[in-house]
């Protein structure tokens, strides 16, 4: 969430970076304008009654030491008066601030000023590629034709359970979606310093709020129902880990000498791909249900995009090992998430379609999460708490890392070659025709 208090005293500067974006984003903050111009005022009229109210205190006590009762009680009754005024535009205040974090809610990120200028996802800038894409002496296969051959996906069953959009793999492609999470999570943790964690995979609606998914993007997202209809503490089931491990230090402050925190976590991950009609129908790219390794980065502001640069490369390694090509785009500021400030993706090479496609999206979301979910450190002890920048990315997402192997390693007899580093996880070097 922006901070009124910036936004009401650089309106247009803060209204031209969210013109970056889009002008929708720019006039996001039109109803908050009225707003924030009505608390300027009222928190100035606030502070000079406060003011009044205060030396009225003063004086009272200097009167009530003299001879002149009267005078003291008529101080007394000024001071009452003054305190009334007081309390009712502290509360007519709060109910302002109320009002406008409201509509802070549904207003994006301001882009980084290093973010590349753009409005659609064809502007977007490569920044580097790793590898080549293979050749084949065969025309190589869409993932779902690979695997039904090998006897691991299978996408009617899933149908015949939940619907569309889901999966049941079978032998093989269990092992080696276990396999591949097992890996990440060694790589991550072992190497890259980051501390394990296992989530709960339902939230509150307060922990998606604190990550930006609510309340503008609740069509996305599963809701639980209480057995009980009269219970309205109904939980989400959680579209990406980054929701209950960013939250986890929802409301706490932190010791700044512990900074920063670096978490890594599996889970299944929901979404209901709202919007998403007809768009990859076929296949693990565009699931209901999945599974994504995440990282999350607690982090002192001024290191934000150092760390991102950082935890980018974390993600990537886990191609590097796979040996899988691919290629990092940076979003421009028109194709960012809503609550990022500047974001890479990283984007695999599916030789079927000819195409990259995104398998891991890194981002920084410098203060605007942890103002959301009141995540703050303190510099040094004893020091005024301030807020904390937070980072994420997949690193990776499994089901796509899965098409990436099937797709890349898949061989002129049928079967798919299991990449070196994931042979120890596996159990074998390839998944041969059943």
């Amino acid at each position: 969430m922006l901070d009124g208090r910036h936004v009401a005293e650089h309106l247009e500067e803060t209204k031209a970076a969210l013109r970056r974006r889009s002008e929708e984003a720019a006039r996001a903050l039109e109803p908050a304008e009225g707003l924030l111009s009505k608390r300027r005022v009222l928190i100035h009229a606030t502070e000079k009654l406060q003011a009044e109210r205060n030396n009225a205190s003063q004086e009272m006590g200097k009167l009530a030491k003299g001879p002149d009762k009267a005078a003291f009680e008529a101080r007394r009754g000024e001071l009452k008066t003054l305190s009334d005024e007081v309390k009712k535009h502290e509360a007519e205040l709060a109910e302002l601030e109320r009002a406008v974090e409201d509509l802070l809610l549904g207003v994006p990120n301001l882009p980084h000023p290093s973010v590349p200028d753009g409005t659609t996802e064809a502007d977007n800038v490569v920044r580097r590629t790793f590898g080549e894409a293979k050749s084949y002496d065969f025309e190589p296969k869409p993932h779902w034709d690979v695997g039904a051959a090998l006897g691991v996906l299978d996408f009617e069953r899933a149908a015949k359970l939940s619907g569309a959009r889901f999966s049941v793999l079978w032998g093989a492609g269990a092992r080696l979606s276990r396999a591949l999470i097992g890996f990440m999570l060694d790589l991550h943790t072992k190497e890259h310093g980051y501390t394990e964690v296992l989530p709960p995979f339902l939230v509150r609606g307060e922990a998606l709020r604190g990550t930006g998914q609510l309340p503008k993007f609740e069509a996305d997202l599963f809701k639980t129902q209480r057995s009980d209809p009269e219970d309205p503490s109904a939980l989400y089931l959680i579209p990406t880990a980054e929701v209950p491990v960013t939250n986890l230090h929802g409301d706490e402050i932190l010791d700044g000498a512990t900074l920063p925190r670096a978490y890594t976590a599996y889970t299944p991950c929901f979404r209901s791909e709202a919007g998403s009609y007809g768009k990859d129908v076929r296949g693990l790219i565009r699931q209901h249900q999945f599974d994504k390794v995440e990282l999350v980065r607690f982090v002192e502001p001024s290191q934000a995009l150092a760390q991102l640069d950082l935890l980018c490369s974390h993600a990537e390694e886990v191609l590097k090992r796979l040996e899988l090509h691919y290629r990092v785009v940076e979003l421009c500021a028109g194709d960012l998430g809503f609550g990022a400030e500047k974001t890479f993706d990283i984007e695999v090479w599916l030789p079927s379609q000819k195409a990259y496609r995104e398998i891991s999206s890194c981002s920084s979301f410098g203060d605007y999460q942890a103002r959301r979910a009141k995540i703050r450190y303190r510099p040094e002890p004893k020091a005024k708490p301030r807020l904390a920048a937070t980072l994420n990315g997949s690193a990776l997402a499994v089901g796509r890392t899965l098409v990436a192997i099937l797709e890349q390693n898949q061989c002129s007899d049928g079967t798919v070659s299991i990449p070196k580093a994931l042979v120890p996880y596996f159990g074998a070097d390839n998944i041969p025709l059943p």
